[in-house]
């Protein structure tokens, strides 16, 4: 099973993009997704960018991978 993380593309530069993924920000590859945007909300896996989707779809993502990280902090 993979694991995918939503983040929002920052800016691109190449066949790279500065991501924010819940608040911290990293460089992944684009090349699986030469159409992508600034601005754009992707799911990124081993550090690529593997597909572009849909807004709601990352926030309401993001949401659930929010309650996961507060449960383990709280423990």
């Amino acid at each position: 099973m993979c694991v995918g993380v939503p983040a929002k593309v920052l800016h691109i530069d190449g066949f790279s993009a500065l991501v924010d993924v819940m608040g911290s920000q990293m460089n992944v590859g684009v090349i699986f997704v030469p159409e992508v945007k600034i601005g754009d909300y992707v799911i990124v896996h081993a550090g690529q960018a593997m597909s572009i989707i849909d807004e709601e779809y990352a926030k309401e993502s993001l949401e659930e991978w929010r309650k996961l990280v507060d449960a383990r902090r709280d423990g």
